[in-house]
């Protein structure tokens, strides 16, 4: 091979060339650190919205205690500074109150098993009943709570209704069947949390026969509400089950 063959061969030219593709140019710099930039910050985002969900759970719990321990804590360090003056650092009361708070809790939970429990718990709501906005806000807390924990009769407790209009669904929990003074007709109080805190929302009032029931129980709708729909079954329903299709569920 002569050495005009030899530099056209290395140099991709001439026949040593065909069906060869070019080579696709590199994206600019600043496309390429913006696309690791989005990579990076869609792989962090999972684990910092977890870190700020425990770490404000650890905070609310914490705090509860702090009052209580701190004093005690500050107590014990002031007697004896060289051996117990760790006790005074921030985060050593925040973790001890911590501590604190789920063992109460834990006692608490413990408690309401027992007869003794029971009746505690009893003579609290008595005294709760008599404080006149402590008693609405508890006893509205308590219902809430008790009927999340049941199914209500004729109808599934999680439900998807129109909102706001009849091609979009929301998800929601049904509290209370009424009917419609003068025709009968069942009515339905429909709690629907916002996301992704469910502790504030909406309250609707729904036909029954407008209500989607599903087959989700309360755990499986707060896991949905929660992380924004990303934890979600395969498939739901959509339609009332009076507006679907004969044979659509085959």
């Amino acid at each position: 091979m002569s050495a005009s063959a030899w530099c056209a061969r290395a140099e991709g030219i001439g026949p040593y060339n065909r069906g060869m593709s070019a080579p696709a140019p590199r994206p600019p710099i600043g496309q390429r650190l913006q696309r690791l930039f989005l990579t990076g910050l869609l792989t962090l985002l999972p684990l910092w919205l977890t870190w700020v969900v425990v770490k404000f759970v650890f905070v609310l719990l914490g705090d509860l205690s702090k009052p209580l321990v701190q004093p005690s804590l500050q107590g014990i360090a002031s007697r004896n500074p060289m051996a117990f003056g760790w006790l005074v650092e921030p985060w050593v009361q925040g973790a001890i109150a911590l501590v604190a708070t789920v063992l109460a809790i834990l006692l608490v939970g413990w408690l309401a098993r027992r007869v003794i429990g029971q009746r505690l718990l009893r003579w609290f709501e008595a005294l709760v009943s008599r404080i006149p906005l402590a008693s609405t806000v508890y006893g509205s807390a308590r219902k809430l709570l008790d009927i999340l924990q049941t199914k209500p009769d004729g109808t599934q407790r999680v439900v998807l209704i129109d909102f706001p209009h009849t091609e979009m669904k929301t998800l929601g929990f049904v509290t209370r069947v009424m009917r419609e003074a003068g025709t009968g007709r069942e009515l339905a109080a429909v709690y629907v949390p916002t996301t992704p805190n469910p502790t504030s929302g909406y309250l609707e009032i729904v036909p029954v026969e407008k209500i989607t029931p599903t087959d989700w129980n309360v755990d499986q709708a707060m896991s949905f509400i929660i992380s924004g729909g990303a934890v979600a079954p395969e498939t739901i329903p959509f339609s009332p089950p009076a507006a679907r299709q004969p044979g659509a569920d085959a």
